[in-house]
């Protein structure tokens, strides 16, 4: 079974993507604000809602990170 149609690793994918487009919006601004439309604006979405939720996103990593230990 492909791991992307499990629902945790779907949520784990999501959580990582936000996370990883968050960090690249800090160190490179300019690339990311000026891809605001088109397809590259989804990242540009993505490190919107890890800047303004970081607080949720970051318990949602947490929780992830401990239930994919405790499941192992």
């Amino acid at each position: 079974m492909l791991g992307i149609l499990k629902f945790q690793t779907l949520l784990l994918v999501v959580l990582l993507f936000i996370c990883t487009c968050t960090y690249l919006h800090g160190v490179f601004p300019a690339f990311l604000d000026r891809n605001k439309h088109g397809p590259l604006g989804t990242f540009w979405r993505a490190a919107r809602i890890g800047e303004r939720l970081s607080p949720y996103v970051s318990l949602c990593c947490v929780a992830m990170a401990l239930s994919l230990l405790v499941g192992q």
